[in-house]
């Protein structure tokens, strides 16, 4: 009798696992609570593969040999308390992927700054005429591409809640970029239990690996000292040291590996601002890794145009900047925003606060910013701690409204700047609506 393998989610992840085990011969059920996107059910009709909306029918899910989860489906979820019960072996697709897989990983991680990684990383990889596949949170499924499109490489963005669930899957370049508080109403806010999640980025590496990792994070220096990596440490920062493989001297950025030395003005780098500085070093690192030679190291950093919703600039309008930074869902990633805009600034916050501690921005606030738009079904937290940091606060209960508000506090010159540090679950779909909603309400403000 076949294996059989339920799935849990009918997006892009859970599709994609449903193909690659239909295509091993396995027995394949997919469930999800929600609605499946219509180009999700055609590819699962195509494979001939069982599928269910609107509902987890239990009699069916638990029957499994082997469940995979969409990462957005919490431990605490009423089906998943089921299946712990049943003590039925739980994955993510990406470890169920890896079993298929004999190509290179480059696989990134961190609280901040992990897709501007993935996708720079990528870009070198492509730029340089490797058979590269992108995935993980950005890219297409990687078990779809294992099924349909295998690649000889794969750069892989890799969130907490994916990590959570892979086993025996090994990186052979591991990129660790920060670790600040995030998702921490997943992990019973305890941060310690966050910060393992992210670690398991090293699981089964050997000394035939590699860790590239952001030397001035005082919780991954805390980490590797009471747990030393078994593979190669490639460490950088924006300090010069003898020790790092990334720096920054005389302003140049040097990446030094034993396949080489690289490097860069930073005033040519197309990305700007310190998060920026180092997602690029750590991109760079990778390549020199990989040995890309320097030329296409260079041009790739020199032109590449950014993430959608990261520090994204929409328009001037009457003499004011507005930028989207809507992929900014927790408090770090707003304070690099922040750093990076040299201006006074009108900023607008709120959403699903995901159990944050907004003192990592306050002295910032304080300094630079002009008024406070605050975006949400409930903005009482923000209140509690903001009120008291400048005295121009408002409230808006959609995105058209948090614009025009904005507007109206924006003097010439300033910056209007959507860093929200919190999730956007409670008024918009996801980061990505939310982004798109504000540059559409930016450009009818310049009509």
């Amino acid at each position: 009798m076949n294996k059989r393998i339920v799935i849990l989610g009918g997006g892009e992840s859970g599709t994609g696992a449903a193909v690659l085990a239909k295509s091993r011969g396995l027995d394949v059920f997919v469930s999800d609570l929600s609605a499946i996107q219509p180009k999700y059910k055609a590819l699962l009709d195509t494979h001939h593969i069982a599928w269910e909306e609107n509902r987890h029918t239990e009699t069916k899910i638990m029957q499994a040999d082997e469940i995979i989860r969409s990462p957005g489906i919490p431990d605490k979820a009423p089906i998943m308390q089921a299946i712990m019960k049943q003590r039925i072996s739980v994955i993510s697709e990406i470890e169920f992927a890896g079993r298929y897989i004999d190509a290179r990983k480059i696989c990134i991680t961190g609280s901040n700054g992990k897709t501007t990684t993935t996708m720079l990383t990528y870009h070198i990889l492509k730029q340089a005429g490797l058979d590269v596949g992108l995935a993980g949170n950005v890219g297409n499924s990687l078990a779809l591409q294992a099924a349909e499109s295998p690649h000889d490489y794969y750069v892989i963005e890799l969130s907490s809640f994916q990590l959570d669930d892979m086993y025996d899957f090994k990186a052979d370049i591991a990129i660790l970029l920060n670790i600040t508080p995030d998702h921490l109403d997943r992990y019973h806010y305890e941060l310690q239990e966050y910060v393992n999640a992210k670690f398991r980025i090293l699981r089964n590496q050997t000394v035939q690996d590699a860790f590239i990792f952001w030397s001035g994070d005082p919780i991954i220096a805390r980490e590797i000292e009471k747990h030393p990596p078994k593979a190669v440490t490639y460490p950088f920062s924006d300090d010069y040291s003898a020790d790092l493989n990334g720096y920054i001297k005389d302003e140049e950025l040097v990446i030094d590996t034993p396949n080489g030395v690289f490097s860069m003005r930073q005033s040519e780098l197309a990305l700007h601002g310190t998060h920026n500085l180092y997602n690029s070093m750590a991109a760079a690192i990778a390549s020199k890794i990989l040995n890309i030679s320097n030329e296409y190291i260079r041009c790739s950093l020199g032109d590449f145009s950014g993430v959608a919703h990261r520090m994204e600039k929409v328009a001037d309008v009457r003499g004011v900047c507005y930028i989207n930074d809507s992929k900014a869902t927790n408090v770090n990633s707003c304070w690099y925003a922040l750093q990076t805009v040299r201006t006074k600034i009108v900023l607008i916050l709120g959403g699903t606060d995901k159990g944050n501690d907004y003192a990592e921005i306050e002295s910032s606030v304080r300094e630079k910013v002009r008024a406070l738009v605050f975006i949400g079904v409930d903005n009482s937290k923000l209140h509690a701690f903001f009120d008291n940091c400048t005295p121009s606060i408002a409230d808006a209960c959609s995105m058209e409204e948090a614009v025009r508000k904005a507007s109206v506090f924006a003097r010439e010159g300033d910056t209007v700047l959507l860093s929200p540090c919190c999730a956007s679950f409670d008024l918009f779909k996801n980061y990505e609506d939310r982004g798109r909603q504000f540059k559409e309400c930016v450009k009818n403000l310049a009509r």
